[in-house]
């Protein structure tokens, strides 16, 4: 047995007594009564200047800033990068795709330990053009995640590309496309009405810092999974741990199941490239637009590997659906379903009691299930496995396949 590292003892337990610190001293509560008012005020306040962006309301400017915030939505983060993994470009694929697991995990605990609201509809104007913006508009606002994703991936998109090349003309274009994307974004939240310029703003600098942090520890954290020791089962505790490590929200929103959904993904991505790292993820595999990958061969890969990891997403999710709730009753835990397992549905008058349950439960009772009236919701159990097998499908499984299909 391979003997645990400090470090990763360390921070694993650190993580824990968080957990219980939290618990203990409410600080959840603490943080919003102080915060929430401040930023409320300035979102009431702000009002009047998202109306006066909005009288310039025209539908090609709908049509617009709908469809950059789809651009850098989660959902086109979901499809480009198991295509940036198959192009070759395996470090760049995952630095963006934990870093993004990690945008989606801060921006959303920031959110619901603030629950500040969004800009009130009427008198603004909120455009939902997709599904997805009408799941972004039940989240509370500070900060933007669309700011703060934007900030972050672009800005390692560009330290990639200024790392790797040496020409000044590219950073200085670099750059510009960046401030460009950034800036265009930030005022599309405004002008589609989902946000205040005190959430773009609370985005922006956010974005910055975790860039900041990130651009410290992403050689380490790429070293660790490629070549440390206990990489899958840490990263397991690690996942399971930031269940719990997460705030409860004033009200129920759904940035707790977009957290669950991308821990899934960055535990399928590390455990899935900690397995096959020298097989298909080293720094000297073909890639795209090179004469070892071919566009007929990138292009067979797409249509291999799409079919592929929607039908591993959809295999693992059946699966979880059987075997998690036989799991968690021999344990005796509770378990309630509200979308994946329609016979766990309680009443109405239940799931309110179980959602009052929810807002008012410690980190402490989250993590040992203290009391019988709460209960274990078991779609984010699902939700995390099918996420985990689809990225693990990314790295592992269809690249397999890639190799015996000489793509």
């Amino acid at each position: 047995m391979e003997k645990i590292p400090v470090w990763q003892a360390a921070s694993l337990s650190g993580i824990v007594a968080w957990i219980f610190l939290a618990s203990i001293f409410d600080l959840t509560r603490k943080i919003r009564s102080f915060v929430q008012p401040w930023v409320a005020h300035h979102v009431k306040i702000g009002i009047p200047f998202i109306l006066q962006i909005q009288k310039s309301q025209h539908k090609i400017l709908d049509v617009l800033f709908s469809g950059l915030s789809c651009v850098v939505s989660v959902p086109f983060y979901t499809g480009f990068l198991p295509l940036l993994f198959w192009s070759g470009h395996g470090k760049l694929a995952r630095q963006m795709t934990l870093l993004m697991a990690f945008c989606d995990y801060i921006g959303n605990c920031v959110k619901d330990v603030i629950s500040a609201p969004r800009p009130s509809c009427p008198p603004v104007r909120r455009l939902t053009a997709t599904k997805g913006e009408e799941e972004n508009a039940q989240e509370y606002g500070l900060p933007s995640s669309h700011t703060l994703n934007t900030v972050c991936l672009s800005g390692y998109l560009l330290y990639y590309v200024l790392y790797n090349s040496r020409d000044d003309t590219n950073g200085f274009v670099g750059i510009s496309m960046v401030f460009l994307i950034v800036g265009l974004i930030a005022f599309g939240r405004i002008y589609l009405g989902m946000h205040s310029l005190i959430d773009i703003i609370g985005g922006l600098v956010l974005g910055v810092v975790v860039l900041a942090f990130w651009l410290t520890i992403h050689e380490y954290v790429d070293t660790f999974i490629t070549t440390g020791q206990n990489v899958t089962a840490y990263w397991a505790a690690l996942s399971f741990l930031l269940f719990f490590a997460y705030p409860t929200p004033e009200f129920p929103t759904p940035s707790f199941e977009f957290h669950t959904a991308f821990n899934g993904v960055a535990f399928g991505i590390v455990a899935g490239i900690q397995q096959t790292y020298q097989q298909f993820h080293h720094e000297y595999v073909p890639r795209f637009f090179t004469p070892e990958l071919t566009t007929p061969s990138f292009i067979g890969r797409v249509l291999v590997g799409i079919p592929t990891i929607l039908l591993v997403k959809y295999c693992s999710k059946a699966l979880a659906k059987w075997i998690l709730p036989v799991a968690l009753n021999t344990m005796g835990i509770p378990i309630r379903s509200t979308t994946y397992i329609s016979t766990l549905n309680g009443s109405s008058s239940t799931d309110k009691k179980l959602d009052k349950t929810k807002q008012e439960s410690s980190y402490i009772q989250k993590l040992l299930f203290s009391s019988r009236e709460d209960s274990f919701d078991i779609d984010s159990g699902i939700r995390f496995i099918q996420y985990a097998g689809l990225a693990w499908a990314v790295v592992d499984l269809v690249p397999s396949l890639f190799s015996q299909l000489n793509l």
